[in-house]
């Protein structure tokens, strides 16, 4: 029997991407866990897996389609020695031709079958999978599943024994009369609107411009920016950080390191003293959750890293439990996989708190604006040499480096952020503490 392969969700906040390549081609045969296509996200370029056995029929959406919505048919699957003709090659007109609007209600059609419920449970199965074990009369959740992260496969349900239907007659009944949702949920990265796009061409009408289309990173970004600033009520805290005893501290260090090959940057005494004064200051480890508050036990802090048409924001876990030159070996590969697109959503969701560091660009002080659901962000500037008056009461020279705190005020008071600010201070100020 045929079967639809679903455009997947490959992060929770997915709801289209751009099917980049196919790495099959109709009349292939597949095995579970095969490589089927290379699908970008608004954040990176994700593998999609077979979850069982078949032969590729039918090739539904063409090699760079974008805004996929999430489970559309993009391609039908066969049994062996299935005819090619039962790959229905009438559906695939609509699904690659229909606009949004038609391609929203055959995903919700669809997507039941994709991941029912039984008995409050999620059950993790291919479509074939689940057509055999109806047919079977088998209950899914007695059925371990050997596929791709536990899911329930061919071969699983075919040598199960057959177990009382009612079960899944119950369930099936359940989810007949469950009442359909209202309206469709919208978008998460709905683009902004602002000034009519209209209105904007029609100003510069007799002007030279190049039109540059959105991709899924830039929109997220807009409507995630667009949402911070206007959701979360912002205040700002500015302290100087003199930084020439942590200069001293970590050339001896890379000198020790050498051969070793690590050597650190200013940038991962920054993270390991963030890490460390979100423990100092756990009220600060925070993020905000709509109607309640989250208090992080560990220090997950968020590193901005920019990407060829955005940003990311990778997440260095438990940081405060880790060495300096772990953090800077794990920072490089987070950075270098985020500028290739090839980060995991877990990779770069979550923390509780974000840097920003400009300041190896030549900036001196700037505003970051917060990254939902983080209660701050610490926006990082350059070091630069000033005249400071040193503790004698003489006038000095010290390199000194601006840091701006924002600060999600529903999350954190000015007490509790100046505090927090002043232990990162600290913590870069007496650089030998963080190797205690």
């Amino acid at each position: 029997m045929a079967v639809q392969i679903l455009m997947p969700a490959l992060s929770p906040t997915m709801e289209e991407g751009t099917l980049a390549k196919w790495l099959v081609k109709e009349g292939d045969a597949v095995k579970s866990g095969q490589i089927l296509a290379e699908i970008e996200t608004d954040k990176a370029t994700m593998e999609f897996e077979a979850v069982d056995e078949g032969i590729v029929g039918k090739l539904l959406i063409a090699e760079g389609t974008a805004g996929v919505k999430v489970n559309t048919p993009i391609a039908v699957m066969l049994d062996e020695g299935e005819d090619a003709s039962a790959a229905a090659p009438k559906a695939a007109a609509p699904v690659a031709a229909a606009p949004a609007a038609v391609a929203a209600p055959v995903a919700a059609a669809v997507a039941p079958v994709a991941a029912p419920i039984s008995g409050g449970a999620r059950v993790f199965a291919s479509p074939l999978a689940r057509r055999i074990a109806a047919e079977k009369g088998l209950d899914l959740t007695s059925v371990k599943g050997s596929g791709p992260h536990g899911r329930i496969v061919r071969a699983d349900v075919e040598g199960a024994k057959p177990v009382a239907a009612a079960p899944v007659a119950a369930v099936a009944a359940a989810a007949s009369a469950a009442p359909a949702p209202a309206s469709p949920k919208p978008a998460a990265a709905a683009m902004p609107t602002g000034m009519a796009t209209e209105t904007v061409l029609k100003m510069y009408a007799d002007r030279q411009y190049e039109e540059v289309p959105l991709d899924g990173m830039r929109r997220t970004i807009a409507a995630r920016l667009t949402e911070a600033k206007q959701t979360i009520p912002h205040f700002y805290l500015r302290r100087e950080v003199r930084l020439d005893a942590l200069m001293v501290f970590r050339e001896t260090l890379n000198k020790q390191l050498e051969g070793r090959g690590v050597k650190l940057s200013v940038n991962d005494f920054i993270i390991k003293a963030c890490a460390m004064a979100l423990q100092a200051v756990p009220n600060a480890n925070a993020v905000w959750a709509g109607d309640r508050m989250l208090r992080l036990k560990p220090s997950d802090v968020a590193v901005a890293v920019a990407v060829e048409g955005g940003l990311f924001t990778p997440v260095l876990r438990d940081a405060d439990k880790k060495s300096l030159s772990a953090l800077s070996a794990e920072m490089k590969d987070l950075a270098a996989r985020a500028k290739s697109k090839k980060l995991a959503p877990q990779e770069y969701q979550g923390g509780s708190f974000a840097i920003s560091n400009l300041g190896m660009m030549g900036i001196e002080n700037f505003d970051a604006v917060i990254n939902p659901p983080h209660g701050s962000i610490l926006a990082v500037g350059a070091g630069i040499k000033k005249p400071v008056v040193l503790a004698d009461g003489t006038i000095g020279v010290a390199t000194v480096m601006s840091m701006t705190l924002s600060v999600d005020h529903r999350v954190i008071d000015g007490a509790l952020g100046a505090e927090f600010l002043k232990a990162i201070v600290e913590g870069l100020e007496n650089p030998v503490a963080m190797l205690a």
